[in-house]
């Protein structure tokens, strides 16, 4: 592995002086790894590190941005999502007896970043749902509780449809398969052009009132479409995302976002079949 700062200054050097020039950190590197998950997990700011490992705050700053790309690349090459015979093996009874067809369940999620000086940007990044500045990132997860996809981010004023369309996710599905959502994903029309059935809550109708099978069947979602929120929720608990993320950590604000799903995924489950790499690039 070789430190961000170093690969950048020495790009026409050779390899050895590129590994002498890593080896002469302050840090070794488990304790750089330590130092790094300290940031993601606890949430502790750059300043606290630099006083408890007694080294400056840009030297913190850049031994996450190093360890953020290297883990975004290692875990961005395993596979997360599942053949549709695993995912049928694997499936609770609970989805067996009402929705066997379901593939993948989905939901946005949204965090919050700093407001950026220009209008343009503003704009762009501002969520009418959040009420602040924010980036959006759709999440997947197999019936069976395991996440299986995980998008890029993009700005915060972009519609689930839109984030839906451009995630690369319909690429993965087969045709047969069913996608359980929330009612604001109005994705029907994408799906019926790849033979995909969307299962969503009923609307209310003219009538003003819900049929008694309509609401068996919108109980029969949100219990089954609640463990997606509850995958996030665990993922939230990275206190890194507790706190409003400064616009300095947008450059690699897509890998530390992989990186905190994939990584919590991979610690709980190992699955098998075909394997979606990630890409850095922020919309």
């Amino acid at each position: 592995m070789v430190g961000w700062s170093q690969a950048q200054r020495l790009k026409q050097a050779n390899l050895e002086v590129i590994r002498q020039g890593f080896s002469a950190s302050k840090l070794s590197t488990m304790d750089q790894f330590f130092l790094f998950l300290c940031r993601l997990r606890q949430g502790f700011p750059e300043q606290d590190l630099a006083t408890r490992f007694h080294i400056s705050q840009s030297t913190v700053s850049r031994i996450c941005v190093t360890w953020v790309n290297f883990l975004y690349y290692m875990l961005g090459t395993l596979p997360i999502w599942p053949t549709r015979k695993t995912v049928d093996e694997l499936m609770p009874e609970c989805f067996k007896c009402t929705f066997p067809g379901t593939r993948v369940i989905l939901d946005c999620t949204e965090i919050h970043v700093q407001k950026p000086s220009s209008k343009v940007l503003n704009s762009v990044t501002y969520s009418h749902y959040k009420g602040n500045t924010t980036f959006k990132g759709l999440i997947g997860i197999a019936p069976s509780g395991e996440i299986t996809f995980v998008s890029d981010l993009y700005t915060g004023s972009i519609s689930d449809k839109e984030i839906t369309k451009q995630s690369g996710i319909l690429s993965l599905l087969e045709e047969g398969d069913m996608v359980m959502a929330d009612k604001g994903f109005l994705i029907k029309d994408l799906l019926s052009e790849i033979q995909v059935s969307l299962v969503i809550p009923p609307f209310l109708g003219p009538s003003g009132h819900f049929t008694a099978d309509e609401v068996r069947k919108t109980q029969a979602i949100a219990r089954l479409r609640i463990h997606v929120e509850r995958a996030i929720r665990r993922i939230k608990e990275y206190h890194i995302s507790d706190k409003v993320l400064p616009m300095t950590l947008v450059g690699s604000i897509n890998q530390l976002w992989a990186v905190l799903y994939r990584n919590h995924n991979w610690s709980e489950h190992k699955i098998t079949g075909h394997s979606k790499t990630l890409k850095g690039t922020l919309v």
